[in-house]
């Protein structure tokens, strides 16, 4: 038998040559996309895909062990042909490219450009086969190809310029496994910025090429002169990157990263344009988890604020569940913005997000929630009532009403901002991806390449960047704060439905117990082959039913996730697979449970678990459907006696 060492010096050798450039990888067939027969013209789709965090692992071995120490590379075990779901083990090459093969069969001609929110390179998880720096550029390239075999133009793969090889925009960003050490990405240039520089060199506009290589950071006009989508480098504001600290001190690279933003959003402002704010690591920020330093999410939720008629929404990874959470203005504090103080709240952080963790946010998530303004179902229901008579009772509807809205910004929720997060592709539960329906009304066609970058209108980003160097040095005083919108202007896109606001997306998850099975009994040609299905949907989802996705869409569905003492119809008591779609059952056993409930009592005394369905539902998606029923109930759940 092979010793491990000697073993894990081949597979490294071995992978070295396999984890080549683009170049040598086998193309898929493909289809023609549905284009006007017009060069310059195409049609959009009002779609496109969220994907994030492929972590590609070349030693992945199929039959191995998925404890920690082999790490899917060692021994043997259960590690599936496609991947080992509900483990810590990462990709293998299969999933990767079964997933892209079902991407190119069922999406890519129906899809107006991807968001790619980073982490491609696999864990530093196995001693034995440690990652280099050679390693993490190659699993990133390989990630580069396929989307070139995927969504490449055939006829103009050589051609003299790069931007102009795929037949629609990818907007990539930096994940915390995509360097060496993970975590630690200092102020650029470094070596990530000028190597990415190159592996990214199809997706980076030409004119950005040097605020890149500074900072990590660009934007592609994806709808030419109507979308942008900005692609931060959020390891400047990660909190367990210790090369840098925080946003506020001018000598940071986040500070510099938050004044380019606020200099290119004012742009897109000025140009009647909007904006989608990509990422990796999110801001997550509850008691047990803080993932940005804070005085990056402090400034972060002003831009999101005084920039509100120009952001879409913002979109990460990183977390591995799929979720989302609010941003508060009404927690903004000038002074830790500025640095001149820092903030009372703690900072903690740890790279551990297992399963146990991932709990502990989640419920302190719904406890936040449960603290927003008062019930929205309530009041809406009560305005919706219209005036009856000139009564008191009649006049505090109103009242309260009215009360509520000004504690949540007005009728558009303006006092919050929201931020999606996708779960991943690795399968810790189930590989997923996201893709998003906006609206598009009145642009069904547009005309032109995407553009990559400023025009000629606008200061170039890297010119405009070393005016502002210049500039700071004349001003004592800290960053120029972003500038509202006007008091006449609507409401932005992600507050009132208009052009370009989000409307909705379909959740794609892959069972890899059903298709592993499948594959490895030989019942695949008959049964099933690798597919994606649909999760949910969050306008048909019968839980959800989100009408959009508008920040007071999510206030609602936040308040109802909240809410620890909901009404009887939303509370299931039962864990089967029939309570997570019919609370009616739900509501017949509360009646079989009050029948017996004196019978119970001479047996001696007994507690179940009840739960909120909102609640219940929320935790459900945010494992990939990945923990059963019972689980669920018996974790998440509140104790109810009998």
């Amino acid at each position: 038998m092979i010793p491990r060492l000697l073993l894990s010096l081949l597979l490294s050798a071995v992978a070295s040559r396999s984890l080549a450039g683009p170049g040598q990888q086998k193309p898929l067939v493909a289809t023609e996309p549905e284009v006007e027969t017009s060069h310059n013209s195409k049609k959009l789709h009002g779609r496109f895909l969220h994907i994030t965090d492929f972590h590609l692992d070349p030693f992945y071995g199929q039959f191995s062990s998925t404890d920690d120490d082999d790490a899917c590379h060692w021994g043997q075990g259960s590690a599936g042909i496609f991947g080992a779901e509900k483990t810590d083990c990462d990709s293998p090459t299969a999933l990767i490219n079964a997933t892209f093969q079902w991407i190119n069969d069922n999406i890519r001609d129906s899809i107006d450009f991807v968001v790619w929110t980073g982490d491609s390179a696999r864990h530093d998880n196995d001693e034995l086969i440690p990652r280099s720096e050679g390693q993490v550029i190659r699993l990133n390239e390989i990630l580069v190809n396929k989307f070139v075999e995927v969504f490449g133009k055939d006829d103009n793969i050589n051609d003299t310029d790069p931007t102009n090889d795929f037949i629609i925009p990818i907007v990539p960003n930096f994940g915390n496994n995509d360097i060496l050490p993970h975590n630690i990405f200092d102020a650029g240039p470094n070596q990530w910025t000028e190597a990415f520089a190159r592996v990214w060199q199809k997706f980076i506009p030409e004119e950005q090429r040097h605020s890149f290589e500074r900072g990590g950071w660009f934007f592609v006009e994806v709808i030419p002169d109507k979308l942008a989508v900005f692609s931060l480098n959020t390891l400047y504001f990660f909190n367990s990157n210790t090369a840098v600290d925080g946003c506020a001190d001018e000598s940071e690279p986040g500070y510099e990263h938050f004044e380019w933003l606020r200099i290119q959003l004012q742009f897109i402002r000025q140009r009647g344009m909007k904006a989608i704010l990509t990422g990796h690591v999110p801001p997550a920020r509850t008691e047990s988890k803080q993932s940005w330093d804070e005085t990056c999410w402090q400034k972060y939720t002003l831009w999101l604020q005084q920039y509100r008629d120009v952001i879409v929404g913002g979109m990460y990874g990183h977390m591995n569940i799929d979720h989302f959470m609010l941003q508060d203005n009404d927690q903004i504090e000038a002074r830790v913005i500025s640095g001149e103080s820092k903030s009372a709240r703690s900072s903690p952080h740890s790279a551990d997000f297992s399963i146990q963790k991932s709990a502990e946010y989640l419920t302190e998530l719904r406890y936040g929630w449960s603290e927003l303004p008062d019930n929205l179902k309530r009041h809406k229901s009560e305005a919706s009532r219209g005036p009856r008579s000139s009564s008191n009772t009649d006049k505090k509807r109103r009242s309260k009403h009215d009360d509520f809205l000004e504690k949540i910004g007005g009728e558009w929720g303006e006092r919050y901002s929201v931020t999606l997060v996708s779960a991943s592709v690795v399968p810790n539960y189930f590989p997923t991806m996201r893709v998003f329906e906006y609206n598009i009304t009145g642009m069904e066609q547009v005309t032109g390449k995407a553009k990559m970058g400023s025009d000629d209108s606008t200061i170039s980003p890297s010119v405009e960047t070393e005016k502002y160097r210049k500039s700071r040095a004349l001003k004592k005083h800290h960053s120029e704060k972003p500038k509202p919108p006007s008091k006449s202007q609507p409401p932005g896109p992600a507050y009132s439905v208009q052009p370009l606001s989000l409307l909705g997306y379909t959740q794609y998850f892959a069972n890899l117990t059903e298709i592993n099975a499948a594959f490895a009994s030989g019942r695949h040609s008959q049964h099933r082959n690798f597919t994606y299905e649909v999760e949910y949907h969050t306008k048909t989802d019968k839980i959800y039913r989100l009408p959009d996705l508008t920040v007071r869409s999510y206030i609602d569905l936040a308040t109802r996730i909240g809410d620890y003492k909901p009404k009887q119809e939303d509370v299931w008591l039962g864990a089967s697979e029939e309570s997570r779609s019919d609370a009616s059952a739900a509501k017949k056993k509360k009646k079989k449970h009050k029948k017996k409930k004196e019978h119970k009592k001479k047996k001696g005394h007994q507690s179940r678990k009840a739960i909120n369905k909102f609640w219940f539902t929320f935790v459900d998606r945010a494992y990939v459907g990945a923990k059963s029923a019972d689980d669920i109930r018996d974790q998440f759940g509140m104790d109810l006696e009998d």
